[in-house]
């Protein structure tokens, strides 16, 4: 008769800390206001997207500390495909000309 494991549960604490959800909260609000704005010291445009707003409540949160996990690593941007993109067929001119 084989044993079996017993199936071990991940303690689940906060992942985030209530520091954290409060300048997610804030910046969320500004956003919906109006006056959060992207890039370094607020200098660039407005946020529009949800997603975008979020993470900066999370980055302010990291620079003061907050309970935050770390950032995922981040591939560079893009994804990059498989090989070259191929874009449809075309003849070659030959350069001899009369």
């Amino acid at each position: 008769m084989a044993t079996r494991k017993k199936a071990t549960r991940k303690k689940s604490g906060r992942k985030y800390g209530k520091a954290a959800g409060k300048s997610v909260e804030r910046a969320m609000k500004k956003r919906k206001k109006g006056t959060l704005r992207r890039g370094r010291g607020g200098k660039g445009g407005k946020v529009k997207s949800r997603k975008q707003a979020i993470a900066i409540g999370l980055s302010e949160a990291r620079k003061k500390g907050a309970k935050v996990p770390r950032k995922r690593k981040s591939s560079g941007g893009r994804k990059k495909t498989g090989g070259r993109k191929k874009t449809g067929s075309r003849k070659k001119r030959s350069s001899k000309r009369k």
